[in-house]
């Protein structure tokens, strides 16, 4: 079954048991799907309803894309555990001869290497659902704003979470190329969208509090 068809309780209860997946990253997947979910809704809730009729146009633009991005993240969650699941077959590997281990090092490097992929796709993914809810902060139905800084809190959490595994993954690697290649682009993804996940949690804050 793909965990992203688990009932919730089921799938708490795999992340809890020994099984080595799924695990973090799976967890960092599904809370970008439920940080892009939140901002679907907060989306919704903003049209239809006249006092917020300036940004209806604007709202369901974002509720369109926050949708699109929830389910990408949901396919990703189920394809980051697929390749936990490479490296763990290649480490099964014999290692009898030369030849054979030498197969076995390239397998764990190949399963390595999706390893780092699929969490820098939710980064990805993650930056992308960041950026689009902070344009809801203009305008948007206020009764929602714990929601959308729920929101932010979810995004932020699954994009720390995701940089972790992509960090933990490349400091095995043997191509030390693709190593630096992943940790640049991680690193220009936090630097980008931490700040404006805190900005904008902290102008919702601010909203509620008056």
């Amino acid at each position: 079954m793909k965990l992203a068809e688990m009932p919730v309780n089921v799938f708490v209860d795999t992340v809890a048991s020994d099984a080595p997946a799924p695990g973090g990253g799976s967890v960092a997947a599904l809370a970008g799907s439920v940080g892009a979910a939140l901002t679907a809704m907060v989306a919704g809730l903003t049209q239809g309803r006249k006092k917020y009729a300036a940004y209806a146009d604007h709202a369901a633009e974002v509720q369109t894309h926050a949708q699109a991005l929830k389910l990408r993240l949901l396919d990703v969650m189920d394809r980051d555990t697929a390749a936990f699941q490479m490296v763990s077959d290649a480490f099964a590997l014999p290692r009898s001869t030369d030849e054979e281990k030498a197969a076995r090092s390239a397998a764990i490097q190949d399963g390595l290497k999706a390893c780092t992929k699929t969490p820098m796709e939710m980064m990805e993914l993650i930056d992308d659902a960041i950026g689009l809810s902070v344009t809801l902060l203009d305008g948007f139905n206020d009764t929602a704003a714990s929601d959308l800084g729920m929101a932010l809190l979810s995004l932020k959490a699954g994009l720390q979470g995701a940089w972790l595994n992509v960090l933990i993954n490349v400091g095995s690697l043997k191509d030390a190329a693709f190593a630096a290649a992943y940790r640049e682009r991680g690193q220009a993804i936090m630097d980008r969208a931490l700040p404006l996940a805190d900005a904008g949690f902290a102008r919702i804050l601010a909203q509620i509090q008056g």
